[in-house]
């Protein structure tokens, strides 16, 4: 199977409401449209997760950043600017979202994503795509595609072929915050 092939797979998952399992800039993740919200609370179940626990959402590009978070601290495009790697940043407040993606207070974490797949795939989509390590809650995330769960594998609704022979290891990216006057506090390096 090819780059397309996981690609068109993996949009009709995605516009069924389905979950996906697949590579993203950092760990393998389980993904969904952002702004569904029975897709949103189907990635709690796989994973086991409290409703009250935000998920981190991937977009393609400061665009579509402004489509999703609200008033965008000038700070945050300074970072998404000149960060070489990937970055998570959680915003004071998000946007057109599905409940569950959000915390409490309104928060969202998100992460412009430079990924080939993901990137296409996002594009593609013309939505955020949620990015929630491919774990049952509670578990450490799996570095690689060989160290996921088989249980979670039979969950999703498509797993992309992509990447899955990559044996390097990956680790979840950096987390920082934002308040709406710009300043920053980091929450996990």
């Amino acid at each position: 199977m090819d780059f397309k092939e996981d690609l068109k797979n993996s949009l009709d998952a995605l516009r069924r409401g389905g979950v996906i399992l697949y590579p993203t800039d950092t760990v393998w993740g389980l993904g969904c449209d952002a702004t569904n919200p029975a897709s949103v609370e189907k990635i709690f179940r796989i994973k086991t997760r409290a409703g009250s626990k935000s998920l981190i959402i991937l977009v393609n590009s400061i665009d579509m950043l402004e489509r999703y978070v609200r008033d965008i601290p000038e700070a945050a495009l300074e970072l998404a600017g000149v960060s070489d790697s990937p970055l998570t940043i959680i915003y004071p407040q998000g946007k057109n979202l599905a409940a569950g993606v959000c915390t409490e207070d309104g928060s969202v974490a998100v992460r412009i994503c430079n990924e080939p797949f993901c990137n296409e795939l996002i594009t593609r989509f013309r939505k955020p795509v949620v990015s929630t390590s491919a774990n049952v809650s509670g578990k450490p995330s799996p570095a690689n595609f060989g160290e996921i769960d088989k249980e979670i594998i039979r969950q999703a609704d498509y797993t992309v072929k992509y990447r899955q022979n990559d044996r390097q290891k990956h680790s979840p990216s950096p987390v920082i915050s934002l308040d709406k006057n710009g300043v920053l506090k980091i929450l996990r390096k």
